[in-house]
């Protein structure tokens, strides 16, 4: 621990070496190798590296580094803070002991779900680990940087005192004024190799941004909404996104699309300032997505289109409502249908989402599911199985109901990082929920009439048959890594 009243501390923010493959960013909820080789920008680790004058983002597995590469890349700084995940933190922990080892002196924090709601946990696993930062740890990391104040002061940390003993300072408050944190996209630019990052479903190369913080929804396995970010939608002013937005157009101009990340963008709460982004995003000239809520007005989705908006990224999750209900989702298929045809009609593109496993999941509303997805027939799926994260309501409901063992949430991916089928249930176990996902796939895509729709994509642009033709490939390599 550092004296107080001393230099600043030169900081790394670290996304540490992990899976071939690994989804960065998705990570926070999903962490896992996709189907599709795919990241997601280190925002989470890009908006403390903007307080900390003269830090550095480093995201090793987009940029392909070694963990001998990234050991020697980290041991020119004095302060390293690692983003951590529950089924990554074996990985990153062991990282951290590899650092120490060859710097004594360095300071490793972590920071993440997994060590906001397992703080101790996570500081016993290893004494590697000097302190984890809870709560949402923007300005901790800041002021840890900053090293002007002892750590006893600096509310949202856990730590290990130099006697071994651990430490629990208060809990830092949330975030309010939101456009008070400066932009990430400077920070991309500085320190990210853009060409990077890719989604399958997303123009290349794009940029992801939030313009908000926390979810009113309820749903109960989402992992920040519960654990960091809060269920209280806090909000950047319209001005400030299309600041941004304006900033990203003048200084990376081989940005094609924009894509905002907020859990649900499309908030009831927040469609007036919703029209007010999408206007000013259509003077700029973007095209743009975002992740939606399958229950937007028409007359909202009509205006977000008129300006730009290309494709919504929607959480079906399943075709059944009782599971619907079970999850607290807050909505019906009946709403979710109109909302999809509402979306063909006016020509927004659809990549539905959807996860096997909830609880009320049977044999019955599974086959339901995959067949609700076949006829509302979104552009492109994904298939995730759920996820019982620490934390999370579904994470206790599985473990109270003898779903899933206390602690064994850890095995949510393989040592490939294959996501696996965490909850069993009496009557379906966690191998057909597994086993679920390649047919669902498969049940979509291999149709005359899904193949046909991709062909036609593909033949309308010599990059996008390029695109698909690997991720084709790539579908059925992890095809093979499932089986495997």
């Amino acid at each position: 621990m550092p004296a107080p009243d001393s230099a600043p501390l030169k900081t790394l923010f670290l996304q540490a070496p992990s899976f071939d493959g690994f989804d960065g960013g998705a990570g926070s909820r999903y962490q896992a190798k996709r189907e599709i080789k795919s990241f997601w920008y280190p925002t989470w680790l890009a908006q403390p590296a903007a307080l900390v004058p003269g830090s550095r983002v480093v995201d090793a597995p987009a940029d392909e580094l070694s963990v001998e590469a990234t050991l020697a890349l980290a041991s020119d700084y004095a302060l390293v803070i690692i983003h951590t995940s529950t089924p990554s933190f074996p990985t990153d922990a062991k990282f951290a002991e590899l650092l120490k080892a060859r710097c004594p002196d360095i300071l490793i924090g972590l920071v993440g779900a997994k060590v906001a709601v397992d703080p101790a946990g996570s500081l016993k696993a290893s004494t590697a680990i000097d302190f984890v930062a809870r709560e949402e740890f923007d300005y901790t990391c800041a002021e840890l940087a900053a090293n002007q104040r002892p750590w006893a002061e600096i509310t949202g940390i856990s730590y290990r005192r130099p006697d071994g003993q651990l430490a629990h300072n208060p809990p830092r408050a949330t975030i309010e004024d939101m456009d008070a944190l400066p932009f990430v996209a400077p920070v991309y630019q500085r320190d990210l190799t853009i060409r990077n990052y890719f989604i399958g479903y997303l123009q290349h190369p794009y940029v992801s941004l939030y313009t908000g913080r926390g979810c009113r929804s309820k749903c109960t396995f989402c992992l920040w909404p519960q654990t960091v970010g809060g269920h209280r939608y806090r909000v950047r002013s319209a001005a400030n996104v299309i600041a941004e937005a304006a900033w990203i157009k003048e200084n990376m101009p081989e940005v094609k699309e924009l894509m905002f990340d907020d859990d649900t963008f499309t908030d009831s709460s927040n469609m007036a300032r919703v029209h007010e982004i999408a206007i000013g995003l259509g003077k700029l000239g973007w095209t743009w997505s975002c992740n939606a809520k399958a229950n937007v007005p028409y007359a909202s989705l009509k205006l977000m289109k008129e300006n730009g908006l290309r494709l919504l990224l929607v959480g079906y999750e399943s075709g059944d409502d009782q599971i619907l209900h079970n999850i607290k989702k807050g909505l019906k298929t009946d709403i979710a249908e109109r909302f999809t045809e509402d979306c063909r009609r006016l020509g927004i593109v659809i990549h539905g989402t959807f996860i096997l496993g909830l609880p009320g999941e049977t044999r019955d509303t599974i086959e339901k599911t995959i067949e609700w997805a076949k006829a509302i027939n979104p552009h492109t799926i994904q298939v995730s199985l759920a996820a019982p994260y620490p934390g999370t309501t579904l994470y206790r409901q599985a473990v109270d109901n003898g779903w899933l063992a206390e602690n064994e949430a850890v095995n949510l991916v393989n040592s490939q990082g294959v996501q696996l089928a965490a909850i069993s249930y009496p009557h379906l176990s966690k191998d057909e929920i597994f086993a679920a996902m390649e047919v669902f796939y498969r049940r979509f895509y291999f149709r005359p009439s899904k193949i046909w729709e991709i062909v036609r994509e593909m033949l309308t642009d010599w990059d996008m048959m390029k695109r698909r033709l690997r991720e084709g490939i790539e579908f059925f390599r992890f095809l093979r890594a499932r089986a495997a």
